[in-house]
């Protein structure tokens, strides 16, 4: 029988820790959240020497403190769960802020291996690691390793089974303090261990002590609910403030202060400088990037260039795929109508192979060159300098710069872009990302926008409704600024180094997310196109388009038949493009049929209403149905009314420019 082994992989953001998962689990991976938490985890698993091992990737993080939600889900799972062995993945060119969460992690007293990673990273900065010092110093495993090549990791693996299994013979050093700290935290410790036995059946008693002493909030809670708790609170506290007293400083700062000092003795031991520093092309790079003049031009320039690619690109890929699929469609038609009724040949043909054909030629065209320049931008190390640019900006809607990277991802996939909210430190920030978050138009949209009115209307056009949609994005940002109760924080964020992208990765990457749209959304593009043309056939669709004739028709000024594909829409907004096409047939219209105008509103409601079915549900799981409600409402009623006075102006603007003319 395969025995099983649960290894948890922690460590830093951006030091590969998630590269070094993929490399060990490749696609045997499962992703969900925590219980009780809006806490992405990734599991997998994979056969090593007999053994079967779990691997579970936690969140990145810098500390095991109670100042963020990933910071307490970490240390939860680590303390409670307690797998086999821990593997802390810390990056070899920062090792000295690397390993204050090491520290961490042995006051925790757990099972260690560090994969010391990035060493070629290291190297060409002129930093070389004594492997087996830092070992030394350590008292557990260290292996060296290069996750984006793979190397490194089986002997990674080696040394965890060993560790599991006990036949690794190293002890784990003891973290110690100055003389006054240790004596304070040998008085709370015995207190916890006679009083709480109950809590450290699950956490040391030592550690349990030490978060006391740094007011840890979550800890606190966790000993005042227990029967002794407030005796142990206010012993906690005298000792407390004689150690604030003698070192002149609040308690947290003079543990960081203490490790931070342990970690700079270790690291000074263990690093040789082989050359003299140089300025490398990465820094150079990113000295420019973040310039406070250069840096915007650059960032303009890759923004200009990525719409200008998914343009030109995707109506190149548009036209080929609909030449080679017209053909294909004739030929299915040709067949059907020769064995099956009128009506259901026709069904077939315009409600299923259509569809299928549409999701190829419409919406794949812009959404694959879409997400490889975002995993070029992902890889690269450019987003989180963006993050930094933007961050003067994000400030004026009660945001920081690292709201802009879930922004960017929402020209992806609202999805993502709605997950990514997490990174926001307080509820009130993540509730005010995810809704500007929820006005940028995703691939799914662009491909209305750049399909309908950067094909028909022309490419200033479209993106002249991104420019609109960011001003809305700022306003309505600053609104809600204003509206919900709290104040900003400041940035915060990793800026990791500059890494030339790997073929493998941007293509696993790009394959990645087409293969989840294809899978999730052609089945519903399908199904949506299947309806449209049976509620056509029946006569449905005409009922349905009287009743919604005075807003399509009055406010909006649109066919009335209009109204369906904004009503399927809402399961994907690929197919408000491809059923607009599907529903004007049915009245004998196409899309060439529409006036400039009319294109330019039915794209403007489109991009603003809230963005798919997708988003929803993952937006209610992230923050309540009633928020979800709320957001939603706002969306459409926002939608619906911009694109009724955007019909009056352009008409207006179009009127006068005639009387001009004449």
């Amino acid at each position: 029988m395969t025995n099983e082994l649960r290894v948890a992989l922690a460590g830093n953001a951006n030091v590969g820790k998630s590269v070094i998962f993929n490399q060990l689990t490749g696609l045997n991976q499962v992703t969900g959240n925590w219980p009780g938490k809006t806490v992405e985890k990734a599991e997998g698993k994979l056969h090593y020497s007999g053994y079967e091992i779990r691997v579970v990737d936690l969140p990145g993080i810098y500390s095991l403190s109670a100042f963020s939600i990933e910071e307490v889900v970490s240390r939860d799972y680590l303390a409670v769960e307690k797998p086999d062995v821990v593997v802390n993945v810390i990056d070899a060119s920062a090792l000295e802020r690397n390993l204050y969460l090491t520290l961490q992690l042995l006051e925790l007293e757990l099972p260690l291996v560090v994969a010391l990673n990035q060493v070629d990273f290291a190297a060409k900065k002129g930093i070389r690691v004594d492997v087996a010092r830092l070992s030394a110093a350590l008292g557990v495993p260290v292996v060296p390793t290069v996750a984006t090549s793979g190397t490194g990791i089986d002997d990674l693996l080696t040394r965890v089974v060993a560790k599991a299994t006990s036949k690794e013979k190293s002890t784990p050093v003891k973290i110690r303090y100055g003389k006054e700290i240790e004596t304070v935290i040998a008085k709370v410790a015995q207190t916890v261990s006679s009083l709480l036995p109950q809590l450290c059946a699950v956490y040391p008693a030592r550690w349990v002590a030490i978060k006391l002493l740094e007011k840890d909030r979550d800890i606190i809670g966790r000993v005042s609910a227990h029967v002794n708790g407030p005796a142990v609170l206010n012993r906690v506290e005298t000792l407390v403030n004689k150690l604030e007293k003698v070192h002149g400083e609040e308690s947290p700062v003079i543990f960081a202060s203490e490790r931070y000092s342990l970690a700079s003795k270790i690291a000074r031991e263990v690093i040789r400088i082989e050359t003299p520093p140089r300025i490398s092309l990465e820094e150079t790079l990113a000295s420019i990037t973040t310039h406070k003049v250069l840096g915007y031009l650059i960032l303009a320039g890759v923004l200009a260039a990525t719409f200008t690619v998914i343009f030109a690109g995707g109506n190149m890929l548009s036209t080929i795929l609909e030449s080679a699929f017209s053909f294909v469609s004739e030929t299915v038609e040709a067949a059907l109508s020769s064995i099956l009724s009128p009506f259901l040949s026709e069904l077939i043909v315009k409600g299923v192979v259509g569809g299928v054909i549409a999701g190829v030629t419409i919406a794949l065209p812009y959404i694959v060159p879409f997400y490889v320049i975002l995993a070029l931008l992902e890889d690269s190390g450019y987003l989180p300098r963006a993050a930094f640019l933007m961050d003067n900006v994000m400030h004026k809607m009660g945001l920081h710069g690292k709201a802009f990277i879930p922004l960017i991802l929402g020209y992806g996939c609202s999805v993502p872009a709605c997950i990514g909210c997490r990174i926001m430190e307080t509820e009130r920030e993540r509730l005010t990302a995810a809704f500007v978050v929820m006005l940028i138009p995703c691939a799914a949209r662009t491909v209305v926008i750049l399909g309908l009115v950067g094909r028909y209307v022309g490419l200033q056009a479209a993106l002249a409704l991104y420019g609109f949609d960011l001003l809305l994005v700022f306003a309505f940002g600053r609104l809600a600024f204003k509206v919900l109760p709290g104040e900003p924080s400041g940035l915060i964020m990793e800026m990791p180094p500059y890494k030339k992208p790997t073929f493998k990765s941007v293509l696993f990457k790009t394959w990645s997310r087409t293969k989840d749209f294809i899978y999730f959304a052609f089945p519903i593009i399908i199904v949506g196109s299947f309806v449209v043309e049976a509620l056509a056939l029946s006569g449905v669709i005409s009922v349905t388009v009287q009743f919604l004739s005075p807003l399509m028709t009055g406010w909006l000024g649109l066919p009335a038949v209009t109204a369906v594909p904004l009503i399927f829409g809402f399961l994907r907004k690929e197919l408000a493009l491809i059923l607009l096409s599907e529903a004007l047939s049915t009245v004998s219209m196409s899309i060439q049929s529409l006036t400039s105008i009319q294109m330019v509103v039915f794209t403007l409601v489109v991009m603003l209403y809230i963005p798919c079915l997708a988003t929803v549900a993952t937006c209610w799981r992230e923050f309540g149905w009633k928020k979800t409600l709320y957001i939603a409402l706002a969306t459409v009623g926002l939608a619906f009314l911009l694109g009724g006075l955007a019909f009056r102006l352009l008409s207006l603007f179009n009127a006068l420019s005639l009387i001009a003319v004449a």
